[in-house]
């Protein structure tokens, strides 16, 4: 099927009021199994590439196009996601290469530069039908730059969202990135006045901090793309691990790459059932 638009899907859960699973790519194996799991679970999906996995594999475009090509070949609707630019060349790239959507994230900026280096970036963005996703309140644990106290003022959020014209908030509400326990504490009455005034979609980062119960309470809240990537990423590593225990003579990479990218599988689609709701 054609690739989906980032908007169409994440549109489509904010006006149900139902969560939409944004789950980051590393390597190929990563963008396989989400979009495997997707299907599974006869869900949606977006495939997030963040400026530093694109940094890892040297530029953007070799694991763009591969998850690009995915989720064109996907049976169920996948957009492809940049995450956390900020880079302005490179969210370029991303709108050149065909993603549907990027995040700027100019969230280290004093506020009124922010702003300005976001309209910018939506400008350009929406000139090519691109969704853009903006930061406003630090989200914490990114790289060690943010408090993880922040909280979004929802008033100066929708001024953001007005000035800047993004189509969707990363909002920061108690979760941290790159978090190794599901035990994030989350503010489910700013969930809901921010749902309130802001009038675009949420989106939650740092969720692999955010216990199954919690995500769906997030969601009921007014949160709408949820972004996991730790968690993810922990099952994969912990599969590997085990894998080459069993068997330590291993040399093909595919005997415990394939068994890691399954159990990933698993884990997106029922991840994707617990922010649908079903």
């Amino acid at each position: 099927m054609p690739l989906t638009p980032t908007d169409a899907i994440t549109g489509s859960a904010y006006t149900q009021q139902s969560g939409v699973g944004a789950f980051n790519v590393v390597q190929i194996e990563h963008a396989e199994a989400i979009v495997a799991g997707a299907e599974r679970a006869g869900l949606p999906v977006v495939l997030q590439i963040s400026e530093n996995t694109a940094l890892y594999h040297g530029s953007l475009a070799p694991i763009g196009l591969a998850s690009l090509s995915l989720a064109r070949a996907a049976s169920v609707p996948v957009a492809v996601h940049l995450d956390h630019a900020e880079s302005p060349e490179l969210v370029h790239e991303a709108v050149e290469l065909g993603f549907t959507s990027v995040m700027f994230d100019a969230s280290k900026l004093p506020y009124g530069q922010n702003l300005a280096a976001t309209r910018e970036i939506t400008d350009h963005c929406h000139g090519a039908d691109v969704w853009v996703e903006a930061e406003l309140g630090e989200v914490g644990g990114k790289d060690g730059a943010h408090a993880p106290g922040v909280r979004t003022d929802p008033d100066e959020a929708r001024a953001f969202v007005d000035a800047t014209g993004v189509d969707a908030l990363a909002v920061a509400v108690g979760s941290s990135h790159a978090m190794l326990t599901r035990d994030a504490v989350l503010d489910f009455a700013l969930i809901e006045r921010l749902r309130a005034v802001v009038g675009v979609p949420l989106v939650l980062h740092g969720s692999s901090g955010v216990g199954d119960t919690d995500l769906a309470k997030a969601v009921a809240a007014g949160m709408t793309k949820v972004n996991i990537s730790t968690h993810l990423n922990k099952i994969f590593t912990r599969t590997v691990r085990e894998q080459l225990a069993a068997a330590p003579e291993v040399a093909d990479p595919r005997k415990y790459l394939g068994p890691a990218r399954r159990a990933v599988e698993s884990e997106v689609a029922r991840l994707l059932g617990v922010l649908a709701g079903v």
